[in-house]
């Protein structure tokens, strides 16, 4: 049984009914059509979208893995997750053309701002990355975690969590997915915060954290010559990461589209990046402490990886530990219902229905709950796969998305900023950037074999990669666009900032006030403080 006692199996059992709950409730909703059953009736509100969106971005994976980083490297890491000023680009930004455009998925909103073929390389290339990498990572991962947390066995824990999210994800839809996740924001942020109350109260208080961490682990911009994570690679690379991830992944926009307007879509937003700081804090911060309390004597720490549960089996009373354990399978479920949902939403959507147009809308909906049920299977059939897959390779598969993060990112930044950018640029820019992709993925896996300029583009360091592979997107985007026939501008109305109609203008303005203003802006101050804090010119100087 772990290091669980009987109270917290009980607190573990309530939040299993909690969960059940929400579910059952969720599922006496009608979800007759495809905009309930994949959005919701789009009328979910800011604080369930805010919740939704940090659940579905927060693993079992991030739990334990940050705090490992933390513990072994440092607080480097943390650039991704003080993306918070990304999650406002998505409110401000995008979130405007995407309830303009009235879209199920992001491939769809593709094909408005260019063309079918367009919506097609997106499909196709994001339920690849999903079942691939995301589906099987997270069952990996969590079944791990769960299973050395609360002492089930591998196999037993993946197929019981990924079953029983798998029921409530087809059964309820994206009302039982965001409900459900909204709950497990809670939880999972409850738990955290107080095991990193306790930690700071044994080491001594947050002055002899600072006095205990050597000064590089403090460090959130290593020196140029640091070979995995110099500033500058991790400072430009990683907003390009975060610009597709967060503005145009259909995992985490799904959230957005889900909004009853647009004000509530924004101020999910909003309140989704002021839940994103906390990762870097209740996660990272307690991978500190943990090093701190072992290099003292206080504490037994074998592994990195081990800093979160080695911190609650030593500092946790009974109850707590049973909170915490079910933050870890909050974290995992929500995770897991967050990918269900958006392969089936865009399973569904963007192939099923491009070939099936004349689909009715109750089909849609059965068509969904199959797909939900296929990627459910595919999901346990890889639990073998990935249980056999070394942790270099587990590591590797983390990286994939700095390959893949360019192209998309770089359509559609552009594609809303510009009325000059086309379909041809788009194409060409999908095409060559995935390709890239591709062949840096299979060359970095043969680089043991290769000489000359192909070893050194096999080895480039994944960030310079990212940064020049976005660069090299750009440049292609625009001067294919130029050198081919300009989009009509009825093709662009309301897709685009200069063909954006005065009265849209003006409903989005209305759709704000100062306090989004000035909550948004404050969020700014505080990331620049964090890391102004965190840099040689505060406590790692």
């Amino acid at each position: 049984m772990g290091f669980l006692g009987i109270i917290d199996w009980i607190i573990v059992g309530l939040y299993f009914l909690v969960i059940a709950g929400i579910a059952a409730w969720s599922m006496r909703k009608k979800k007759d059509s495809a905009q309930e059953y994949f959005l919701a009736g789009r009328n979910i509100g800011w604080f369930v979208i805010g919740a939704s969106i940090l659940s579905s971005n927060i693993g079992s994976e991030h739990v334990v893995g940050l705090s490992g980083t933390a513990a072994s490297s440092g607080l480097v890491m943390g650039h991704y997750e003080l993306h918070s000023w990304i999650v406002l680009l998505l409110g401000w930004v995008f979130v405007p053309f995407y309830m303009r455009a009235n879209v199920f998925t992001m491939p769809e909103f593709l094909e408005k701002r260019y063309n079918s073929r367009a919506r097609w390389i997106l499909s196709i290339v994001s339920l690849l990355s999903y079942v691939l990498t995301k589906v099987s990572v997270t069952v990996f991962a969590g079944a791990l975690v769960i299973s050395s947390f609360i002492g089930v066995d591998f196999w037993t824990s993946a197929l019981v969590l990924v079953l029983l999210t798998g029921i409530y994800t087809v059964l309820g839809g994206m009302r039982a997915v965001a409900y459900t996740e909204a709950m497990q924001a809670v939880v999972l942020l409850l738990g955290s915060i107080v095991l990193t109350i306790l930690g700071l109260l044994e080491l001594g208080g947050w002055d002899a954290l600072i006095a205990s961490t050597p000064k590089e682990k403090l460090n959130l911009f290593p020196p140029l010559s640091d070979p995995d994570f110099p500033w500058a690679g991790i400072l430009f690379a990683s907003p390009i990461v975060g610009l597709w991830y967060w503005c145009t992944d259909q995992y985490i926009v799904q959230r957005c589209l889900a909004a009853r307007n647009e004000t509530q879509a924004r101020r999910g937003a909003i309140f989704a990046a002021y839940l994103k700081l906390f990762p870097f804090f209740i996660f990272m911060i307690p991978g500190l402490i943990a090093s701190a309390l072992a290099a003292s004597g206080k504490l037994e720490l074998g592994q990195a990886d081990q800093a979160f549960p080695a911190l609650v089996q030593s500092l946790l009373p009974a109850g707590f530990r049973g909170l915490v354990a079910g933050g870890l399978l909050a974290a995992l479920m929500s995770s897991l219902a967050a990918i269900f949902n958006s392969c089936s939403t865009l399973f569904t959507m963007d192939i099923y229905l491009k070939l099936k147009a004349e689909t009715n809308q109750k089909e849609l909906v059965r068509v969904g709950r199959l797909a939900t049920a296929v990627v459910v299977v595919l999901g346990v059939l890889w639990i073998p796969v990935m249980e056999g897959i070394s942790g270099v390779l587990y590591e590797y598969l983390q990286s994939v998305q700095s390959y893949l993060a360019p192209p998309i990112a770089a359509v559609f930044l552009l594609g809303i900023f510009s009325r000059r950018i086309n379909s041809a640029g788009a194409l060409w820019t999908l095409g060559a950037g995935f390709l890239i992709g591709a062949l840096r993925i299979l060359l970095e896996l043969y680089k043991g074999s290769l000489s000359g300029w192909l070893y050194d583009f096999a080895t480039l360091n994944f960030l310079y990669f990212c940064i020049l592979l976005f660069v090299f997107c750009i440049l292609l985007l625009i001067t294919v666009s130029l050198l081919t026939e300009r989009p009509s501008e009825e093709k662009l109305r309301g897709l685009t900032y200069a063909t954006t109609v005065a009265e849209d203008r003006a409903r989005s303005r209305a759709s704000w006030n100062k306090w989004d203003l000035g909550l948004s802006l404050g969020l700014f101050v505080f990331i620049i403080a964090v890391f102004l804090y965190f840099s040689p010119l505060g406590v790692a100087g």
